[in-house]
């Protein structure tokens, strides 16, 4: 009987964000691979007495797909771990294209994503009425290389609330990139280790928070979130609560 391999979402770290169902596969997994360098062990808590348990950081591509094809062929459980949601950064594509080659079954349970549970840090609505309504997820370029057009100068023309990972240690380039559109006053935050119990945060503006990160030593696993919707003091509320707002549900007021 062939099993199955089933990608997860492991979340930012807090192993009570793990999903419900996510947390069922782990339970049951007869293999688990995660990837160690980002996931928190404790995620790992609920596996079951006798489960193989390897994390992919001391792994190649090769070793991976391959024990997971092999597992799989042979019945089992596979439950590959990935921090976050695996859909951001996840690295899940070509293990996908060599299961597919290989008529492995599999399946991808997501997760919630170090983007939101930094949002939730910084008690910050991402997207503000009449401030923005557009994220932009991103990453500078480095040894992983990104299509010219995308290019961080180029996306911050539209000045909209952009979500920067894998670029802290970079920090000072990556602002320079932004102030091309982007005023010096525009806030900024560094969240490290969102929803871990070291959870880090750095608040400042694109003028100062290349010093701020070197002065908290802040040089890995953060996510650089820029855009006024962070400097707001007054909220413009949304039309869905607004009394005099009529919508599919409710008849406004005075109409």
């Amino acid at each position: 009987m062939q099993g199955k391999v089933i990608f997860i979402g492991a979340g930012p770290g807090d192993p009570e964000l793990l999903t419900i169902k996510a947390a069922k596969v782990i339970e049951k997994a007869d293999l688990i691979i995660y990837a160690g360098s980002l996931v928190n062990p404790q995620v790992l808590s609920g596996a079951k007495e006798g489960a193989e348990i390897h994390n992919s950081a001391h792994m190649n591509l090769d070793e991976i797909v391959q024990m997971m094809a092999e597992s799989a062929q042979a019945g089992k459980t596979v439950a590959r771990v990935h921090t976050g949601d695996p859909a951001i950064y996840g690295a899940i594509a070509e293990q996908i294209q060599y299961l597919k080659a290989h008529n492995v079954p599999y399946e991808i349970i997501p997760g919630v994503s170090s983007l939101f549970a930094s949002a939730a840090a910084l008690e910050a609505e991402l997207t503000q009425p009449e401030v923005s309504q557009t994220v932009i997820i991103t990453r500078p370029a480095g040894r992983t290389p990104k299509p010219e057009k995308e290019a961080i100068r180029l996306l911050a023309e539209h000045q909209a609330t952009m979500c920067i990972f894998l670029g802290v240690h970079m920090i000072a380039k990556v602002v320079a990139e932004l102030l091309t559109f982007y005023d010096p006053e525009t806030p900024v935050a560094v969240v490290q280790k969102a929803s871990w119990e070291d959870e880090k945060i750095v608040r400042g503006t694109l003028e100062d928070i290349a010093d701020k990160v070197k002065d908290a030593g802040i040089t890995k696993t953060a996510l650089i979130v820029v855009g006024d919707v962070l400097g707001i003091d007054e909220v413009t509320p949304s039309k869905l609560y607004d009394a005099h707002f009529t919508h599919e549900y409710r008849k406004g007021e005075g109409e």
